[in-house]
């Protein structure tokens, strides 16, 4: 009886899973598996499309590794596919589980697939993740021509213990891979250190180092480069099959170069101390510079690791294919590992370059630093600072800069360059915040390797470039402070700069800044001192304005203007005056230093309108403006070109008191003042208002009381002339009695006709002479002026039995003795024009003046000439003594303390001022002086009256 066979068809199967199992457990070749694997899907499975693919998680790649199409061409399944994000395949690679797709003609998630799947009619698509302990291995693509085809539970039971079983293989064969990596660095590393060891010379050690590499990573070549700072290329220096023993510049010239400028991005990754890889369709660079680089290396992958000792790039170490090849991490950290034992042994060779650098840096600055603690010129120690440090550097230029706040700039303070055909350089823009920023965070200077491609410092470019200078170190003079003053070493070619270097720059820099820093303090000293001098300058204005001849006020004005415009360091200061009352103002013109800041000082200005002055006396302080700030009406008068800058201030002093003035202040677009120049400027403007509103109220204080005495001594004078004249008439009256016939009646009624006429022109002082002067304009003979002004001092002759002659009016009479009557003088031509009264007042003041000063039995000279076609000089002369003091007031050119008492007399010499001013008033000149042989002079000069018949 024949036995049932129930469930053969899953008996089979179970039994064809099994041996999968089996034989992917014991297959221990990579192809093998997934042939095995591809096999079993083909045969329990009914798609038309089959795709394995392994992930590489590093690069974030699949790399195809066969598979079925409904056509014999199944070179797409072996491509390498590159994930995305969004794409079904990334998002199976990520979450690790299947997912399933109805129709893959439709979906677009699936790039270049699509493409595919309406090629071969591919519909209902499954992807499954071959993943082991939470590690994505590889996927799985099933593709159907049936829609939404999909895997009952049991067959997708099947398919997930195949890939579970395949991932673990995968996973197995993985470490083991790894671990026999791990196993051969181990056995290379160690015997290579025991190598190196042994080895006499860097030339032997890098050749070992070479071998070591290539037969770790097995590439095509292996190389070493070398970098050339001073011309910026590299050289191969070593590789694995053609040692160049030699650093003689022939052979130097005779090895492939990398230059900088080709492959700058190259050259950035490696300064940086990274790792340059380009593997199969993958690498650490952008793509222009991979093509550019494996073009110019001729390779189709590459592993490069940089030499870097202390911070400075030497050169790098290289293992080159010429496939395209996936870097394992083993092969990067080997390399890596290799590059760090160069540059471990690199520095041997040049312990004795480094040594004599460094003593060389020593010196240069130890040199410094005695300049410091000296008494050395500042010109000196740069002068020799600089050439020390060009020579040291094989450099070009030497820049000294320090910021100017006022102008927002750097000032070139020093500079020095080797080639004289070079022109010097400019001041340079203010930074921008990030470069100041790098600079005061920066530790060494900062290196600029190639200034067209570095994007520091740019809005420094322009001027750089133009002059020359291509490469550069900066330092700031003062680290972890405000970089105000900097230190640069440019060259003229693109180089790059060492640690040591840099470092020297930076050493160099600090020790300037010390000196810049004592200069600094000297000038705020000298600053100092001359606001000092400002204010005591000013200040001397009011000491000598008492016995200043000329317009004190014009000169505190002018000496204001120049001190405020000196401590600004402006191009133009203004002053903006007006007289209380007025309602236009008047320019006075105090600094304008060149022809870009002349405005129109002739336009008068209406208080009212004018937008300068609105602006200044409404505020209270500076107010700062520009040029653009400005209306069009006010740009008419202050229209400078250079103007740009702009400063206000009133002349206030306190809030009962109206301005009378304005300061106006100018310079170009890109100055700015610092807060204690304004501060000193706002000072010196309040006591520039201050000092001139004392001025004025001196001026005119001053001069009304000259007015109000020489008003006294007038009036005085003239009451007494009158009380003099009216006694005069009394007694004549009285003398004659009551008039008793005609002859008596008729001389009555003359005196009395006199008396009336006196009391008129006492009448006319009293109302039209109260508080000031009145000039009349009269004519009269000098002759006759003489006589009157003789007969007045006539008893005073008398009693002191006095000789007066008076001589030049023609016949010369003499007076007799006091007892005798005086002859009349001969009428003569010469007639004099002005203010008879006063003039014959002031003459009459110089006879008593010359009476009282004569001794007894005396003589007095009065000589009269024409001095020329205008004046008429009437010289009084005598033999009194005048005391040197009176003289010295009465010249006009002598100050006076008004405060301080007098040794003699005052009210002699204050009548004598008087008539001098009066004179003065009147046309005239009065001097009062002593001959060399004693006698005392009053001359005078009178205006001359032309074409005048004799009174």
């Amino acid at each position: 009886m024949r036995q049932p066979h129930n469930f053969t068809a899953a008996d089979e199967q179970i039994l064809s899973l099994g041996r999968v199992f089996q034989s992917l457990r014991e297959e221990d070749n990579f192809d093998a598996l997934i042939a095995t694997t591809l096999s079993y899907l083909q045969e329990q499975f009914e798609y038309n499309l089959i795709w394995i693919a392994l992930y590489d998680r590093l690069n974030h790649v699949l790399f195809g590794k066969g598979g079925i199409t409904p056509s014999s061409d199944i070179s797409y399944l072996k491509q390498r596919v590159v994930l995305n994000p969004g794409d079904l395949l990334e998002q199976v690679v990520i979450e690790q589980h299947p997912l399933g797709v109805p129709d893959l003609r439709a979906e677009i998630r699936a790039e270049g697939w699509q493409q595919l799947a309406q090629n071969f009619n591919i519909q209902g698509t499954i992807i499954a993740p071959i993943s082991y302990k939470n590690r994505c291995l590889g996927l799985v693509l099933l593709g159907s021509q049936r829609w939404g085809y999909l895997l009952s539970g049991v067959t997708r039971a099947k398919l997930m213990m195949v890939l579970g079983e395949l991932a673990a293989v995968l996973y197995e064969m993985e470490m083991n891979l790894q671990h026999k990596q791990t196993k051969r660095f181990d056995e290379l590393l160690l015997p290579l250190l025991e190598n190196l060891r042994t080895l006499n010379n860097l030339e032997q050690r890098l050749e070992a180092l070479v071998e070591a590499t290539h037969q770790f990573v097995l590439p095509a070549r292996t190389r070493i480069y070398w970098f050339n700072r001073e011309e910026r290329y590299f050289w191969r220096r070593i590789n694995n099959k053609n040692v160049n023993r030699g650093f003689l510049p022939k052979a130097q010239e005779a090895v492939t170069k990398i230059t900088v400028n080709d492959l700058s991005d190259f050259y950035f990754a490696l300064s940086l101390n990274e790792i340059v890889w380009i593997g199969e369709g993958r690498s650490s660079l952008q793509s222009n510079f991979t093509l550019k680089l494996l073009q110019r290396l001729q390779v189709r992958s590459l592993l490069a690791a940089p030499i870097i000792c202390q911070k400075d790039l030497l050169g790098f170490l290289a293992v080159e294919a010429t496939e395209p090849r996936i870097w394992a991490e083993a092969d990067k950290n080997f390399i890596k590992g290799a590059a760090g034992l160069i540059s471990l042994l690199a520095p041997s060779e040049e312990t004795e370059s480094t040594i004599q650098k460094i003593q060389a840096h020593a010196h240069i600055t130890g040199h410094i630093a005695q300049g410091i603690y000296s008494d050395y010129q500042v010109q000196e120690i740069l002068d020799n600072c600089a050439t020390q440090i060009l020579q040291q550097l094989a450099a070009t230029r030497f820049l000294l800069l320090q910021y100017d706040p006022e102008q927002n700039n750097y000032q070139i303070f020093y500079q020095s360059h080797l080639h004289s055909h070079r022109l010097p350089l400019s001041n340079l823009d203010a930074l921008k915040d990030v470069d100041w920023q790098l600079l005061l965070r920066a530790t060494e200077g900062v290196a600029i390797e190639n200034l067209e491609e570095d994007l520091r410092f740019f809005n420094w470019h322009p001027a750089l470039i133009k002059n020359g200078v291509r490469s550069l170190v900066i330092s700031n003079c003062a680290p972890n402070y405000p970089p105000h003053a900097l230190l640069a070493i440019a060259n003229e070619t693109h180089r790059s700069w060492t640690t040591l270097e840099k470092e020297l720059v930076q050493i160099v820099a600090q020790q300037l800044g010390v000196i810049l820093r004592q200069r600094q303090l000297h000038q705020r000293t000298e600053q100092q001192q001359k606001i000092l001098h400002s204010f005591q300058r000013c200040l001397r204005i009011l000491e000598d304005s008492q016995g200043a001849k000329t317009q004190p006020l014009q000169q505190l004005e002018q000496t204001a203007l120049e001190q405020i415009a000196s401590i600004l360091n402006c191009s133009l200061a203004v002053l903006i005056a007006w007289q209380s009352g007025e309602n236009v103002a008047k320019i006075i013109p105090g600094v304008i230093a060149n022809s870009h800041f002349e405005i129109l000082t002739d336009t008068p200005l209406p208080l009212q309108t004018e937008a300068l002055i609105q602006w200044a006396i409404t505020t209270d302080g500076i107010l700062a403006l520009t040029v653009d700030d400005l209306p069009p009406t006010t740009r008419k008068w202050f229209n400078g070109a250079g103007i740009g800058q702009i400063l206000v201030m009133a002349l206030r002093t306190t809030p009962d008191h109206h301005p009378t003035g304005v300061v106006a202040i100018a310079d170009h677009l890109e100055r700015q003042w610092s807060e204690d120049c304004l501060r000193v400027t706002e000072t010196l403007v309040y006591q520039m208002a201050w000092s001139r509103r004392w001025l004025q109220i001196s001026q005119m204080l001053q001069s009304k009381t000259e007015e109000l005495s020489l008003l006294n001594w007038y009036k005085h004078r003239r009451l007494e002339d009158l009380q003099r004249t009216v006694t005069q008439l009394l007694t004549q009256m009285q003398d004659l009695g009551i008039p008793d016939h005609e002859m008596t009646q008729m001389r009555y009624q003359q005196l009395l006709l006199q008396l009336d006429k006196t009391n008129a022109s006492m009448k006319a002082l009293l109302k039209l002479e109260v508080w000031q002067l009145q000039m009349s304009w009269e004519t009269i003979p000098i002759a006759r002026l003489l006589k009157r002004s003789l007969e007045r001092v006539d008893n005073l002759v008398k009693q002191q039995k006095l000789w007066v002659g008076v001589h030049g009016l023609g016949q010369q009479q003499q007076a007799q003795e006091s007892e005798q009557n005086h002859s009349l003088l001969p009428q003569s031509s010469l007639a004099i024009a002005g203010d008879v009264v006063k003039i014959e007042l002031v003459l009459h003041e110089l006879l008593i003046a010359a009476c009282q000063r004569s001794t007894d039995g005396g003589r007095i000279d009065i000589w009269c000439r024409r001095s020329d076609q205008r004046l008429l000089e009437v010289s009084i002369t005598d033999n009194g003594f005048i005391q040197p003091q009176l003289l010295t007031e009465l010249t006009q050119n002598a100050s006076k303390d008004l405060l301080a008492s007098s040794g003699f007399e005052q009210s002699l010499a204050l009548h004598l001022q008087i008539c001098q001013k009066l004179m003065h008033q009147l046309g005239g000149e009065l001097h009062i002086y002593q001959l060399p042989d004693g006698r005392a002079v009053s001359r005078l000069l009178l205006p001359l009256a032309s074409n005048i018949n004799p009174l």
